[in-house]
């Protein structure tokens, strides 16, 4: 941590006030460079105990400097002992290390001293190089060290984390760069004028895997996560492959199959067999405890400027949706959304901000079917919306998309360490992941309805991908796969954010969202900004 907070104060706090930590290529190579040091090996005791030579993975501390540090290796020589620090990478060009891991090597050094050993210096095995370096502990940089220490402890004593780096080359390979949001966070707090860069990191290679088999079972082996029904195997591939699991209807999981999902943070989502999304389930809640305080009081008490830029997100995107999609003149529609949008902020509390929001659902369900292709309209007539049961083929999508989308922001608020259950526009009802559905108004006409449009009009689905039960109306096998994988390749859609400049996919708007979010309740943006295509 003392390494954490000389290369930058904010990300020392989120990871050791906050505890919010996310893997990269560079800390995954850290680990398997360590794998042997981490693997322990060779005895040390107090300094009065026999001479040692070396020691893997030992623990020191002091009460007298209030730290505890792990030191890769302690090697004994002529009655002094050196600590040494194995790093991924090479050493910079001018000096035998950089700073921040001169401090940690150092304050190892400390502990060494405090504990009766002689310890003047420490070493760096670089992996890349394979070469050591070497620090010595002089009188600047132990100074330098115990002003850092006490530095630290002021900051973490803070309620609020430090603001970002501004424009620091050295947030593109930070791991928790997905999480900070520096550029975009100085942007709102206008800290910076530069347009943000693309830091987010890329999306995951991983993907969902659905399980729509009645009486499949999910189990793993060897790694691989296996899909099987009675003796017949339907499906095998690697959980590092998955990013969740969903289940429709009566399918098993195996109780290793969950805690390795727990283990790998894969969340895993129940529907119903029509596609209701019912629970989810992802290992212990996130240890980011005073978001859900900040989220509790907000929603109590502050929650309408929040829900009012939800929904003008949702107005201008239904506006822009219809526009771009319509086949007949939908002029006026189009204007009155513009109008409701304008006037969203008028609104004084959330049961007029539900009234607004309400008219410009049925104006623009009122055209929804403007937008179906003709060759489709007879198989998919559209008269407004219904569900509970849906009694058409296009409620029927409709219905089952909002589900998807519902059950992926619930999955990334929790990985956010927001409450999915605490909304600030949709009531807190049992059962209700209200703040899930917060987040999904302005995506519902650029996910959802894009998917039902684009399934229908592409011939993706067809009457014949539909039963018709009682009056209610739900998709066959086949249908949900074909809707399901229009859902997954919409997310791949690649998007420029209307706010930032860059270019992400929608699976990674939806995360940036709920970060900008998180980073509005906590105090450190000024106002919630939803996601509008121009």
């Amino acid at each position: 941590m003392i390494n954490e907070f000389e290369y930058c104060p904010r990300l020392f706090y989120l990871e050791w006030v906050q505890s919010r930590f996310e893997h990269n290529r560079d800390t995954v190579e850290g680990l398997y460079v360590h794998r042997v040091v981490d693997a322990g090996g060779g005895r040390m005791g107090t300094v009065e105990d026999p001479p040692f030579k070396k020691a893997k993975s030992v623990e020191l501390s002091s009460h007298r400097l209030g730290l505890i540090a792990k030191a890769d290796v302690i090697e004994q020589r002529n009655g002094s002992v050196v600590p040494v620090e194995v790093k991924r990478g090479r050493p910079p060009k001018h000096g035998p290390a950089w700073m921040p891991e001169q401090v940690q090597i150092c304050t190892i050094g400390l502990l060494l001293q405090d504990n009766g050993y002689e310890c003047t210096e420490g070493q760096f095995y670089f992996a890349e190089t394979r070469k050591r370096t070497t620090v010595p502990f002089d009188q600047p940089l132990i100074d330098h060290t115990l002003t850092l220490v006490a530095k630290l402890r002021e900051v973490a004593a803070q309620p609020e984390a430090p603001p970002p780096l501004i424009d620091s080359p050295k947030c593109p390979r930070c791991s928790l760069v997905g999480i900070c949001l520096p550029d975009e966070t100085n942007l709102h707090t206008k800290r910076s004028t530069t347009a943000p860069r693309r830091l987010t990191p890329r999306d995951s290679a991983a993907r969902p895997l659905y399980v729509t088999e009645q009486g499949a079972r999910i189990g793993i082996r060897s790694g691989r996560v296996v899909v099987s029904k009675g003796r017949d195997e339907i499906q095998q591939l690697r959980l590092i492959d998955v990013s969740q699991i969903a289940i429709y209807g009566n399918v098993q999981v195996s109780s290793q199959m969950m805690r390795a999902a727990f283990r790998e943070e894969i969340p895993v989502c129940w529907f119903s067999y029509g596609g209701w999304f019912q629970g989810i389930a992802e290992g212990l809640p996130s240890k980011h405890v005073d978001l859900r305080r900040r989220q509790v009081a907000i929603a109590a008490q502050a929650g309408l400027p929040i829900a009012q830029a939800m929904i003008e997100g949702k107005l201008r995107n239904s506006r822009t949706f219809l526009r771009r999609n319509a086949r007949t003149d939908v002029q006026r529609e189009v204007e009155q959304l513009k109008s409701l949008a304008e006037g969203i902020h008028r609104s004084e509390s959330i049961e007029s901000l539900l009234g607004m929001e309400g008219t410009g659902a049925r104006l623009y369900f009122s055209q929804f079917a403007s937008m179906i292709r003709d060759e489709s309209l007879g198989a998919f007539d559209f008269n407004g919306r219904n569900r509970r049961p849906p009694r058409d083929p296009v409620n029927c999508l409709l219905s089952y998309v909002y589900a998807l989308l519902t059950k992926d922001l619930t999955a990334t608020a929790i990985a956010v360490g927001l409450d999915p259950y605490l909304g600030v526009f949709h009531r807190p009802r049992f059962g209700r992941p209200a703040l899930s559905l917060d987040l999904a108004e302005e995506f519902r006409p650029l996910v959802a309805e894009s998917v039902v449009i684009n399934a229908i009009n592409n011939g993706e689905v067809s009457a014949k991908d539909f039963e018709f039960r009682a009056g209610g109306v739900s998709l066959t096998q086949k249908g949900r796969r074909s809707v399901l994988s229009a859902y997954e390749r919409r997310l791949d859609t690649q998007v420029t954010h209307p706010t930032y400049g860059y270019k992400i996919t929608y699976r990674r708007v939806l995360e940036v969202q709920a970060r900008v979010l998180a980073a509005h309740l906590l105090g450190e943006i000024p106002e919630y900004t939803p996601f509008m295509t121009r």
